[in-house]
């Protein structure tokens, strides 16, 4: 067939990205690569976005994920401004896995010279190299936990109707921060932080705990250009291990739902303040986001989006009674917004990023299902979801 500007048949995509025709006719079969196009001919034909596609399907690849998890990641990524955001991941994931691969050769190295000098083996090097070679499935948890995070911090970010977002208002409820000492349990990738770097007071001191290793790496890496006194520490909100009544303020943001053991948190949150110390803690109420659960149980009905509703354990219904045994006042306040949602392919990500079973029935119908859901936008050209979220304020 003669050739078309701007499109690529597959042996000519094939060729230029250096793999086999058999490899881009696998990746279009598992629903990975689709053409962009066919030629009258019956020609798949591709386009120079095509590429990126293909890089990043080829580097998750390289990086450990299944096939299944690649397919989620890209799924939206017909969409013309997910490459910056692709790359900034991607990157991540392998400086990261660049640190960890030093590591293991450090190892290595010191373990061989071990052996060669003493002629006999060090078996506390060898377990040692084999929990560091472990950590490899554990950094890729970790970037899908950061990901997803990422996903649903960004549909509220693009389609949020509140201008002022999320961050800057926590940020609001917690000031003035100044000369004070705040501890962040559970600090994710360090957002409430970055979205207020300029409001941070010189003399305020953080401490960002997280109980992800990565979650505090991505946070370092996200706030190295913000000012003020900040510290990084790996810890579990029930085991804080600093002195009583070290803190003026605490802060656990849409955290303690999470939790298994809640009252152990919360008496270790109250040993650490100091007196008249402030606790401040998010959640969500039973009406956060319910259209979403609608659309999916009306796709398929054996959907679950959450194993555990979170805002059983804490929500803005039962936190103020489950708080007040624990600090002397409690004050509920809520914000004020929701979502007008005009991206199927958005939306899919986000549903794709939750915790439940939506992969096992969504695996072989992406397709059907984002059309399901961009009829559902039709009418008003955008899908209005509810958001129910706030914040307690605690004095101790």
């Amino acid at each position: 067939m003669s050739h078309i500007e701007g499109y690529y048949t597959s042996g000519e995509f094939a060729k230029k990205a250096s793999v086999s025709i058999r490899t881009v006719r696998y990746y279009d079969k598992q629903g990975l690569l689709k053409p962009a196009g066919m030629s009258t001919g019956g020609y798949r034909l591709y386009t120079d976005s095509d590429f990126a596609k293909l890089q990043k399907i080829l580097s998750l690849k390289y990086l450990g994920f299944s096939l299944d998890e690649i397919r989620s990641i890209t799924i939206n990524d017909k969409d013309h401004d997910y490459v910056g955001e692709s790359i900034k991941l991607q990157l991540n994931l392998i400086r990261k896995r660049i640190e960890h691969l030093k590591l293991v050769e450090q190892t290595l190295t010191e373990t061989s010279k071990l052996v060669a000098d003493r002629q006999s083996v060090d078996w506390n090097k060898i377990l040692h190299l084999i929990h560091i070679t472990n950590m490899e499935k554990t950094l890729v948890e970790q970037y899908k936990d950061a990901a997803n995070v990422s996903i649903r911090i960004g549909l509220h970010k693009k389609y949020a109707t509140n201008p002022l977002g999320w961050f800057r208002w926590l940020y609001d409820q917690m000031e003035p921060l100044n000369g004070k000492h705040i501890l962040e349990l559970g600090c994710g990738n360090g957002e409430l932080w970055r979205v207020n770097k300029d409001r941070i007071p010189s003399d305020a001191k953080l401490c960002l705990t997280d109980v992800s290793k990565g979650m505090v790496r991505d946070a370092q890496e996200n706030l190295k250009q913000v000012r003020g006194q900040i510290s990084f520490e790996v810890l579990d909100c029930r085991q804080i291990k600093k002195p009583a009544e070290s803190f003026d303020a605490a802060a656990a943001n849409h955290v303690l739902f999470y939790l298994t053991n809640l009252d152990a948190a919360l008496t270790q949150v109250y040993r650490v303040l100091k007196k008249g110390g402030i606790f401040y803690c998010s959640t969500y109420g039973r009406e956060h986001m319910k259209e979403i659960r609608q659309l999916v149980l009306e796709f398929d009905s054996r959907i679950v989006l959450s194993e555990v509703n979170l805002y059983d354990v804490f929500g803005l219904d039962n936190g103020e009674e489950i708080l007040r045994s624990h600090f002397k006042s409690v004050k509920k306040e809520i914000y004020d917004d929701h979502l007008e949602v005009a991206d199927a392919g958005a939306l899919m990500e986000y549903i794709l990023s939750c915790h439940g079973n939506q992969q096992e029935f969504l695996i072989d119908r992406y397709e059907e299902f984002r059309e399901y859901l961009e009829k559902k936008m039709v009418k008003k050209g955008f899908i209005h979801i509810t958001k129910q979220a706030g914040i307690f304020i605690c004095t101790k």
